[in-house]
């Protein structure tokens, strides 16, 4: 199963999990090898006290999650084996919360990477060409910052909204060049944009088009990834699994926050299919992910495979 690649310096070897303190130290800690353990333990521990279910529970172990999921979930929900397994409902990783919380998310914010090609008159450094590269690429990149800066006042002036909420922008490439006396005749600005789940996708690209036809001539998009709309998952009556799992919290008097995933998971291409819901039972745990010296508490770790074991007990008898 895939992680993140270590870096930065660890106290401890990142693949060992070591036990320090009561702190599970290694990469997947939290993201996400500790939720598979728990999922196989839960598991386990139903049929050693002899539960039967209703329905059939199914774990996957998928390759390429952290790469986007395009050639592991995406491609397998194709398959024929995937149809023949008639899922109804599926859970997929989440985050932690460093309150009493846990946190449960019912949607994602959708992933478009694009790089925006701005090309030009190249020449001579000492010169003050006309069809500048670089004018154009400053034109982009003033206007997805000054976009990015809206939605960033958005979350630090409404206390109700987290950063799942709201569309992120940022700026994470930016390429062309050869020698500093020559102009350009190309420069590459690469942005990872995730949409809000209320975003018209329609009117947000026909947005990107305008600024490049304002920037000028010669300025292309090249979607890298380019993710579709999915609904979110319904937490109402209508979904009887939600309500299943909402009475498993309730009878572990455990709290709930209902959340936007900020990221993208392997979920996003499951809610196309199915209802799924993004969960892993870490609280009063910082969240750590892709961090050094990534680290879970012990007890945090036990407690999560009975709070697993209770709610497959709740939604594989629905």
């Amino acid at each position: 199963m895939d992680t993140v690649p270590v870096e930065g310096t660890w106290r401890h070897a990142p693949f060992a999990a070591e036990i320090e303190d009561g702190m599970i130290y290694g990469r997947g800690a939290q993201d996400m090898k500790s939720a598979s353990i728990q999922h196989l333990e839960a598991v386990r521990g139903l049929i050693a006290k002899g539960k039967r279910l209703k329905r059939t529970v199914h774990l996957s172990f998928m390759p390429d999650e952290e790469k986007g999921g395009e050639q592991g979930m995406r491609e397998f929900l194709k398959t024929e084996a995937y149809r023949r397994l008639n899922v109804g409902f599926a859970l997929d990783e989440g985050l932690s919360n460093a309150g009493e919380e846990y946190l449960v998310f019912n949607g994602e914010k959708t992933k478009w990477q694009m790089k925006i090609v701005c090309t030009g008159k190249a020449g001579h450094g000492s010169m003050l060409l006309p069809d500048n590269s670089g004018e154009k690429v400053r034109h982009i990149i003033n206007s997805f910052m000054e976009l990015r800066d809206k939605y960033r006042h958005q979350l630090v002036d409404d206390s109700s909204l987290t950063i799942g909420d709201i569309t992120t922008i940022n700026l994470t490439k930016l390429e062309g060049g050869t020698l500093t006396n020559i102009v350009p005749e190309k420069f590459t600005a690469t942005f990872d944009i995730r949409l809000a789940t209320t975003v018209n996708h329609e009117l947000f690209e026909r947005m990107i088009n305008r600024w490049c036809k304002e920037a000028g001539s010669g300025v292309t998009v090249e979607f890298e990834a380019k993710d579709p709309h999915v609904s979110p998952t319904r937490m109402d009556e209508s979904n009887a699994y939600w309500i299943a799992m909402k009475g498993a919290f309730e009878s572990m008097s455990i709290p709930i926050i209902q959340r936007t995933m900020p990221a993208t998971t392997d979920a996003r291409f499951l809610r196309a299919h199915c209802p799924a819901l993004n969960f892993t039972p870490m609280r009063r745990v910082p969240p750590m992910p892709h961090q050094s010296d990534e680290r879970l508490p012990l007890r945090v770790f036990v407690e999560g495979i009975q709070v697993y074991e209770n709610i497959l007990l709740a939604v594989a008898n629905v």
